[in-house]
């Protein structure tokens, strides 16, 4: 019998490597100086939608260098990267963070987690942010990369 296909099936997968956490955990692992928050939205998103608070020093890399930043043995890792760093990823919806989180997770950061429900769990949570818009001017982002209809 073969694998299931198609995307639900592959984040069951990724998520099946490591164990998502919720908004309001990540936030106090963040506070104490045990974990790193990793936001891999592109700018676009991040100015549509906002940021986590610079109070919670997020980390802006984007998906597109993730593994590279955060290969432990890596020419191009960050000063941050390690094996043993506790590393939070942050998608928009939680979606793009799960295959993120994988994917670090193979490449040799196996504390790597992200946030269940992505930027918008971390604001629904009220957690601080910067730059958002009023809420009157957000529309729906149905083009947005983590959305799924």
């Amino acid at each position: 019998m073969t694998d299931p296909t198609g995307t639900e099936a592959l984040l069951a997968r990724a998520r099946s490597t490591y164990t998502p956490i919720d908004a309001r955990t990540a936030a106090a692992e963040i506070a104490s100086g045990d974990a790193l928050l990793v936001d891999i939205r592109p700018e676009a998103q991040r100015r549509e939608h906002g940021e986590v608070a610079a109070s919670c020093r997020p980390l802006v890399v984007e998906r597109n260098v993730l593994e590279w930043r955060f290969d432990p043995a890596g020419e191009a890792r960050l000063p941050e990267a390690g094996a043993d760093v506790r590393v939070i990823v942050l998608c928009q919806q939680g979606y793009a963070s799960s295959l993120a989180a994988e994917a670090l997770v193979r490449v040799g950061v196996p504390r790597a987690t992200d946030v269940a429900g992505g930027f918008d769990a971390w604001v629904d949570a009220g957690l601080p942010v910067q730059g958002r818009p009023a809420q009157e001017d957000v529309e729906d982002s149905e083009d947005s990369e983590d959305s799924v209809a």
